[in-house]
C-alpha cells in the first residue's frame, strides 16, 4: 500500500497520526469490495453473482463506501504499526478518529487519529539524591522475641477450671449488655492483647466462670457475664519444640540457626526495598512527565477488579456494596490516583533506564541467582531451578535480575548515607 505517515506529539504522551493513502489504492481496495458485492448479492430479479455493479452502486453506494474505508484503515494501521517501534499504541486503548474522512475513489484518502503512547522519557537529572538505609541488627532480643512468637503458636489451648478466675493472657469468652445499649453474646477475646473493643478488660480480670457483674463505663451501666475461661499452656523453648516446628530441626540450635538466617533475609530485602523507593521517589519528583491518560485509566480498572477478586464477587457488585455503604466508586479511583501515578511513574523510569543503559544478564548471572536463593532459602538449586522452570516465572526472574543490576549502577550514582538506627519490629511496621 502506497501511504505517508506524519506523527505529532501532544500533551500527556499522545501522539497524533496523520495517514494519507495513495488514489490508486483507495480505487483498488474499493473494486475489490464491489466484486465482494457482485459475488454475494441477492437481489430479486437478478441471479446471485450477476447483479450489475451499478445497481449495486445505486442500491448499497453508502455502504460500498463505508466499507472500503473501514478496509483501507484497518489495512494502512496495521502496515504502520507492524513497523512502528516508537508510536505503537498502547495495548490498551484504540485509536480514535475524531472525524470521519470524506471517500473519494478519484482522490487520495487522509485521516487522522491520536492515541496514547508510552512515555517518553529520558532521565537525566540525578543530583541531590541522598538515600539513607537504616540500621538494623539482629541480636539475641530478636532471636527471643522470635522464639517466644513460635511458642505462643504452638501453644495448647485448654479450658481453666470452673473455680479459676480469669487472668491477663487468657481467652475469655463474654455476653455484654449495655442498659439502653448494646447487647452482644459470645464476644471472644484475650485479655491484655488490645482485642477488647468495650475497655473492659480490667473488669473482667478476677472473674470466674458463669460469674456476672455490673460496670459503669462513661455514664453507661453495663453487665458482664463470663461464659469460658481458656489458658494457653506454652511449651518448653526446647530440642522438642524445635522438632514439633519442622522435622527438619533436631535441637533448638537448628531452630535459632534457621530464625537468624530467616531474619537476616527478610532484612535483606526489606532494606533493598526501601533503598530502592527512596531512589525512585526522588528520581520521579527530579524528572517530571505526565502519565497517558488510558495507562492510569487501566492501571486504576486492574486495581479495582483485584479489590473485587478479594471481596469474592463482581466488579458490578462491587460498585453496589460500595455504594450501599456510603462511598462511591468514583471517590475510592480518586484516592487510588495519587499513588497510581506515582507507581506508574516509577515503573516507566525503571523501564526507561533499563533501555537507555542497555541492561541485561548472562546465564552465569542467572545461575548465580539460583544460588543466591538456594542459599537464603535453605533449598538446593535443583530446588529452585524446579521452581522457576515455568517460562513465564523464568521470565519475571530476568527481569527482576535486571532491576537488581541497574539498582547497584544506580547507587554508585547517588549518595547512600547510613540512616536510623531501626529494631527489627519497627522495619516492618506500616506506618
Amino acid at each position: 500500500m502506497k501511504l505517508t505517515k506524519e506523527f505529532t506529539n501532544l500533551e500527556k504522551s499522545a501522539v497524533k497520526l496523520t495517514v494519507t493513502v495513495g488514489k490508486k489504492d483507495v480505487q483498488d481496495t474499493y473494486n475489490e469490495m464491489l466484486s465482494k458485492y457482485v459475488k454475494n448479492a441477492q437481489i430479486p430479479g437478478f441471479r446471485k453473482g450477476h447483479v450489475p455493479a451499478n445497481v449495486l452502486e445505486r442500491k448499497y453506494g453508502d455502504a460500498l463506501k463505508a466499507d472500503a474505508m473501514s478496509e483501507i484503515i484497518d489495512k494502512s494501521l496495521n502496515e504502520i504499526f507492524e513497523k512502528e517501534t516508537e508510536n505503537r499504541p498502547l495495548p490498551y486503548q484504540q485509536p480514535v478518529m475524531d472525524q470521519m474522512p470524506e471517500f473519494d475513489t478519484e482522490k487520495d484518502l487522509t485521516y487522522t487519529v491520536t492515541y496514547d503512547v508510552f512515555p517518553k522519557v529520558e532521565v537525566k537529572e540525578f543530583g541531590g539524591i541522598t538515600i539513607k538505609e537504616p540500621q538494623v541488627a539482629i541480636g539475641d532480643k530478636e532471636l527471643q522475641d522470635e522464639l517466644k512468637a513460635i511458642q505462643e503458636r504452638n501453644a495448647i489451648v485448654m479450658d481453666k477450671k470452673s473455680d479459676e478466675a480469669a487472668a491477663k493472657s487468657d481467652i475469655v469468652t463474654i455476653d455484654y449488655s449495655e442498659e439502653n445499649g448494646e447487647n452482644r453474646n459470645g464476644y471472644v477475646f484475650t485479655i491484655g492483647s488490645g482485642e477488647d473493643a468495650y475497655g473492659i478488660e480490667n473488669d473482667v480480670i478476677g472473674m470466674k466462670k458463669d460469674e456476672s457483674k455490673e460496670v459503669t463505663k462513661d455514664s453507661k451501666k453495663i453487665k458482664i457475664t463470663v461464659k469460658a475461661i481458656k489458658t494457653r499452656d506454652l511449651p518448653k523453648i526446647d530440642d522438642d519444640l524445635a522438632q514439633d516446628v519442622s522435622e527438619k530441626f533436631k535441637t533448638l540450635d537448628d531452630l535459632k540457626a534457621d530464625i537468624t538466617r530467616n531474619m537476616e533475609v527478610a532484612k535483606k530485602r526489606k532494606l533493598a526495598e526501601i533503598k530502592s523507593q527512596s531512589l525512585l521517589e526522588q528520581l520521579v519528583e527530579k524528572n517530571p512527565f505526565d502519565i497517558p491518560a488510558s495507562m492510569l485509566a487501566a492501571e486504576l480498572d486492574g486495581r479495582w477488579r483485584m479489590m473485587a477478586q478479594q471481596f469474592q464477587t463482581s466488579p458490578e457488585q462491587l460498585e453496589k456494596m460500595i455504594t450501599a455503604s456510603g462511598q462511591t466508586k468514583e471517590a475510592m479511583l480518586e484516592q487510588w490516583t495519587g499513588d497510581s501515578e506515582k507507581m506508574l511513574k516509577s515503573r516507566i523510569i525503571v523501564d526507561s533506564l533499563l533501555k537507555a543503559r542497555n541492561i541485561s544478564v548472562t546465564p552465569e548471572e542467572i545461575e548465580a541467582k539460583y544460588a543466591e536463593i538456594a542459599e537464603e532459602g535453605g533449598m538446593t538449586v535443583e530446588e529452585v531451578k524446579k521452581h522457576y522452570d515455568d517460562p513465564r516465572s523464568k521470565e519475571w526472574l530476568i527481569d527482576d535480575t535486571k532491576e537488581q543490576k541497574l539498582y547497584e549502577e544506580l547507587y554508585k550514582e547517588v549518595k547512600v548515607s547510613k540512616g536510623d538506627k531501626v529494631s527489627f519490629a519497627d522495619l516492618f511496621a506500616n506506618k
